[in-house]
């Protein structure tokens, strides 16, 4: 684990001097031995815990066998009117407004003709579009092929390039890493996470663990084996921990059982051992750790950056400074989570509003109330991950070795203005000697 000290060359300060790093004090090996000393433990226990939790040992619920997709091109779309309802009157509003055959030549070559797709959500298709069919060997008439969806997966190819070209042109190797620390993440949630809660494991448990592994490969991935890095998952995992005792006595309180969309109760009607409630707690964890890794980063660097640019600051000038980042940073990410969550329950909200439900009734219905407390429990945990991780990366780089002693030079009056709050004064002219 490194100590955070850089190296190269080291710039001249105006009035001639030289200072960079160096003027930093490095972690001593005190904070390095202990800090190893709780992260250590907590890898290991981690890894052997993913061993012991790992899918594949135990049967999973059989399911029916799903029917065959396939992948085609429309050649032609012959539209012609939609019948009328038997006394003459206007369709119902759920009765299709497109009305015809595709023609459509699939992916081995052969050309088949369906019916135009209908019904709530039903793709609309043209001449020249991808799309995927469903096969029906038992349908009753007309042909056994439907079409269910658009193929999307050359636009998806497209857009996953530019995501990757523009991380990688702006971030470089740190953008490479933070893309392996993607690989990672989804590898967790998909290998893991979501197949160790299907055959039955405690969803809680299955969540801590991946976060905890998450937490532990990615940032170090990303940011570097450092004290500084160690000092943001230091920070994240005691943030966890508390986000994950509220949500439990919130969810405990609420009164929540887990099952509140048709997800989840076609979920468990399809799967009866996943643990709903543990599975909503799960959702809470990995929902925040996202979240918490942004902001516990984020103060860790902001101590180590503020202590470089002045070395002569103490532990609590570097926590003061540092928790008004944090606090300007929370402010911007409650606002934030806040959206994300309405930005993709619109259509309940929608929902909600066309009702005209009484307010006290809207809020209490299990679906909004597990909304709230999702949202309410992970900005708690977000705003006690700023002085946790503030505190602690302050402590690491403040500890051992007193910071070096400077002489003390006249006040900027543009400082002055700014730490006070006010406007500035005006600098004089400058006058030729």
């Amino acid at each position: 684990m490194r100590d955070d000290r850089q190296s190269g060359a080291t710039p001249r300060t105006p009035h001639g001097h030289h200072h960079d790093h160096g003027d930093l004090p490095a972690a001593p090996r005190r904070t390095v031995r202990l800090t190893a000393a709780v992260l250590v433990p907590a890898a290991l226990a981690t890894l052997i815990a993913m061993i012991m939790l790992w899918p594949g040992g135990r049967d999973r619920p059989e399911e029916a066998p799903d029917a065959p997709r396939v992948a085609g091109q429309v050649l032609a779309v012959g539209l012609v009117p939609c019948p009328l309802a038997p006394d003459g009157s206007p369709a119902s509003p759920s009765a299709p407004t497109r009305c015809g055959t595709v023609t459509v030549r699939l992916s081995d070559g052969q050309t088949i003709t369906t019916e135009i797709p209908s019904g709530p959500g039903a793709p609309h298709v043209e001449v020249d579009d991808r799309v995927i069919l469903l096969y029906l060997d038992n349908a009753m008439s007309g042909s056994p092929y439907h079409i269910v969806d658009h193929d999307r997966g050359r636009a998806l190819w497209v857009l996953a390039a530019a995501f990757v070209l523009a991380v990688v042109a702006f971030g470089r190797w740190r953008g490479l890493a933070a893309l392996a620390g993607l690989a990672v993440t989804f590898g967790v949630l998909l290998l893991f996470v979501v197949p160790a809660i299907l055959e039955g494991a405690s969803p809680l448990l299955v969540a801590i663990v991946g976060a905890a592994a998450v937490m532990l490969v990615v940032l170090y991935l990303t940011h570097g084996l450092s004290v500084t890095t160690s000092m943001a998952v230091l920070g994240t995992l005691v943030s966890l921990v508390l986000t994950g005792l509220l949500s439990a006595a919130a969810t405990a309180v609420t009164r929540l059982s887990g099952v509140s969309s048709e997800e989840s109760s076609f979920l468990t009607m399809n799967f009866p051992d996943v643990n709903m409630h543990g599975l909503l707690l799960a959702g809470i964890l990995i929902g925040s750790l996202g979240v918490l890794d942004d902001v516990t980063v984020t103060q860790a660097y902001t101590v180590r950056e503020l202590a470089h640019a002045n070395p002569g600051l103490g532990f609590a000038e570097l926590y003061r400074r540092a928790a008004r980042v944090g606090r300007a940073h929370i402010a911007s990410v409650i606002n934030t989570i806040i959206l994300a969550y309405a930005g993709a329950s619109l259509p309940l909200l929608l929902l909600i509003a066309a009702g005209n439900r009484p307010l006290d009734e809207v809020l209490t219905n299990q679906l909004i109330a597990g909304e709230i407390v999702r949202s309410v429990v992970g900005t708690i945990g977000l705003i006690a991950a700023v002085p946790i991780t503030t505190a602690l990366a302050a402590l690491a780089i403040r500890r051992g070795t007193p910071p070096p002693v400077r002489r003390p030079r006249r006040p900027d009056p543009l400082e002055l203005a700014w730490e006070a709050g006010g406007d500035a004064p005006a600098r004089p002219a400058a006058t030729r000697p």
